[in-house]
């Protein structure tokens, strides 16, 4: 089995070297083979040459660094990680420290049993540490995936979740097409209309950042996401 990790990257020179050290420690803790395709959304600090000198120190390591530009946002960065991925399964893997890589088995479990196609890692279920942070964004979280679920009749419990697990061939198959954050709304919408598709949620850790910290999304994306679930599920079919 060889798994696909796609990391999009935009200006996550602080953190992006620690966090493939996470990576790699997990893979090497769990015996998985996996490529990582790191995909820099036109940073504007060194994010790439981070990536490069990291690279430099462990040459062993399967890591496809793909540089995008113009910044164009994550959706359009993990389009294209999943164009290049040649894995039995692909999963999302943030640049940052909110989410965990030494779960992986934990995301992994259900597909490697064969019970599942998909798995989404929900920081709601579970008894798994979870940052106090912003009332708000977990009301608007919990809202969106309400609201998605209305709609593609999933019992989702995170939605807008930034760990995703699929199985290449049903992702790659899948026409995706927005750039930023809308990518959640729209990828949970169009796997739910996949006949006979089995879709696994799995408790996961969060350990949040403020926008100090560098956390990007804002109350706007948040609006797109409305706009995408009910234009994925309603009149783009």
């Amino acid at each position: 089995m060889l798994l696909s990790i796609i990391i999009p990257a935009y200006n996550e020179s602080a953190t992006i070297q620690q966090v493939l050290d996470k990576v790699v420690s997990s893979l090497t803790n769990n015996s998985i083979d996996a490529e990582i395709i790191l995909v820099d959304d036109s940073s504007k600090d060194d994010t790439l040459k981070k990536v490069a000198d990291w690279q430099l120190l462990n040459p062993k390591v399967k890591l496809i660094s793909i540089a995008s530009s113009p910044n164009r946002g994550k959706g359009f960065a993990l389009r294209k990680g999943i164009e290049t991925a040649t894995g039995d399964y692909v999963l999302i893997q943030d640049a940052d420290h909110e989410y965990d890589p030494r779960e992986y088995p934990k995301l992994l479990g259900p597909v490697v049993e064969g019970m599942a196609d998909v798995v989404y890692g929900s920081r709601f279920i579970g008894g798994n540490p979870h940052r106090i942070l912003f009332f708000w964004h977990s009301i608007g979280n919990k809202f969106l995936t309400s609201i998605s679920n209305i709609f593609t009749n999933l019992n989702l419990t995170d939605m807008e979740s930034g760990y995703k697990l699929f199985k290449r061939e049903i992702i790659q198959s899948i026409k995706l097409k927005e750039n930023r954050f809308g990518f959640e709304p729209e990828v949970t919408a169009k796997i739910s209309r996949i006949k006979e598709i089995r879709i696994y949620e799995v408790g996961i850790s969060y350990y949040g950042r403020t926008y100090a910290e560098g956390k990007k999304i804002s109350w706007q994306d948040g609006f797109r996401a409305i706009w995408c679930v009910l234009k994925f599920n309603l009149w783009s079919k």
